[in-house]
């Protein structure tokens, strides 16, 4: 490598600029071998593969706010690429927002870095002249329910005892740990024991406490679904394990890629994977698990919107066929709202106790009147009233979507419709390519999101395939915004 990749101190181009922006190689912890991937890419693709990987490395914090890239001279030379394939990407993703680049001075990680967990799960604020927002990852906050939430809260806090509001057992409760057990075996076919059973602050937790035992027991990789959940990235590398993108097939996870990859823990979700929307088949279900057992691995299976079936019976939890295999985690973000920060993680007995003391050491336990009030909104059966609810109006809103994509793009195809809350829409050739598509979405002040920006490794020549997320916008707007987006991407 050339000293781009060295540990030197940094040199006059670092002159005057402040103390946290430095030269890739001088702290940013960022290896450019990870780039040797995209750059091997067949030709017509390695473009692309390039500023894909060099904007998942931004975006998942692996190349921070104001570090400094090498010339494109100097990165060109040691990936073996032509000098222009390099200064395409840094123009690229300097135009994004991603880098930024001053005349004489170099190219530098941009603020997009800073913000880039946000942007990844597609929470960050609408873009100023945003109308319609069809990103996905967020479901109708206007359906909380308020009334029974508020009636719930006061009932609890009037019978909830004075020795409840000391330190939780960092578990949590146990009268939330036995109603979650009680609900999940019953609606997912999980094995449930309550006692093996934490509850957390989401799946963002969920998954950084196992990932941190994980690497306390020598882990140091975790395969991932390509495409898959940006949101996955920063959490991993926050706990020093390398993502491995591996492929999928129309099964679920590809088996030959995972079997050559070496890894020995797998994030998956397998019951409607994302973004794609496919359940894995029974096949490929006995294959990831037969896969576990012959390495001694892990599968971390990610549930994030089980409850949401439309057209086809609920697809039981992976974790159910295998629990010593599979670490299961879930939450209430998408069911009740992402704010309660509520979840939970059914980890393998094995590593029950450290996962446990992780969680201790990290928070101490969730706050105890919030636990005891979804407890009670369980045992109600205030929870599954609400999940009925939300099935009716998500059921309604995807089919008015499907009906306005054949209306105003005829000849899209769509899929992964018959479950979650968002769905995939392939449009006909004559709309491509993606970026003239993506230019008039933002001109008709359309924001979507497609699924190449969910590939780590980007397919050649893919058309225009969007995630449309519909859960947190009514009728109205869901045609609304497709009929603008038809004004002005008309093939």
């Amino acid at each position: 490598m050339t000293s781009s990749g060295t540990t030197s101190p940094l040199g006059p181009a670092d002159a005057g600029r402040p103390p946290e922006e430095k030269s890739a190689g001088a702290g940013a912890g960022f290896s450019w071998e990870l780039l040797l991937q995209a750059a091997g890419a067949p030709a017509r693709q390695r473009g692309r593969a390039l500023q894909a990987a060099l904007r998942d490395a931004v975006r998942s914090g692996r190349l921070a706010a104001g570090t400094r890239l090498p010339s494109s001279r100097e990165l060109a030379a040691d990936l073996g690429v032509s000098r222009g394939l390099v200064t395409e990407a840094y123009e690229q993703l300097t135009a994004e927002g991603y880098l930024r680049s001053d005349r004489g001075s170099g190219t530098w990680v941009g603020a997009a870095a800073r913000a880039g967990v946000r942007t990844a799960r597609n929470l960050a604020p609408r873009a100023p002249g945003t109308r319609v927002d069809f990103r996905a990852g967020t479901p109708d906050l206007s359906l909380f329910p308020r009334a029974p939430w508020a009636a719930a809260h006061k009932t609890v806090l009037g019978r909830l005892p004075h020795r409840a509001l000391g330190y939780p057992d960092p578990r949590g409760l146990p009268e939330l740990r036995t109603a979650l057990a009680s609900l999940l075996t019953r609606r997912r076919g999980v094995v449930a024991d309550p006692e093996h059973l934490i509850v957390c602050s989401g799946v963002t937790q969920a998954t950084t406490l196992l990932g941190s035992v994980l690497h306390g027991h020598g882990e140091r990789s975790i395969g991932v679904e390509d495409p898959g959940s940006p949101g996955h990235g920063p959490v991993f590398t926050g706990v020093g394990l390398t993502m491995v993108p591996l492929p999928l097939d129309g099964e679920g996870l590809a088996t030959q890629p995972l079997l050559r990859s070496g890894v020995r823990v797998v994030m998956t979700t397998p019951a409607h994977q994302f973004p794609s929307g496919i359940a894995y088949s029974a096949k490929r279900r006995a294959e990831l698990l037969d896969w576990a057992r012959s390495v001694d691995g892990l599968i971390v299976e990610d549930d994030y919107d089980g409850d949401f079936r439309y057209d086809r019976a609920p697809v039981g939890a992976l974790q159910g066929l295998d629990p010593d295999r599979v670490a299961y985690s879930g939450s209430v973000s998408k069911s009740l709202a992402p704010g309660l920060r509520l979840g939970w993680l059914i980890v393998p007995r094995r590593l029950m106790d450290e996962v446990v003391e992780r969680k201790r050491t990290m928070d101490l336990g969730n706050p105890a009147l919030d636990q005891a009030l979804l407890a009670h909104f369980i045992e109600r059966g205030d929870y599954d009233r609400q999940l009925r609810r939300c099935q009716r109006a998500y059921r309604e809103r995807r089919d008015v979507l499907v009906s306005a994509l054949a209306e105003h793009f005829p000849g899209t195809e769509v899929s992964g419709i018959a479950a979650g809350l968002h769905i995939i829409a392939r449009l006909p050739e004559r709309y491509g390519p993606e970026d003239r598509f993506l230019a008039g979405a933002a001109r008709a002040g359309v924001a979507v999101r497609t699924l190449t920006a969910h590939e780590q490794v980007p397919m050649p020549d893919p058309g225009v395939r969007l995630v449309l997320g519909y859960a947190h916008l009514v009728p109205s707007e869901i045609v609304r915004g497709v009929g603008l987006l038809a004004g002005e991407t008309a093939g």
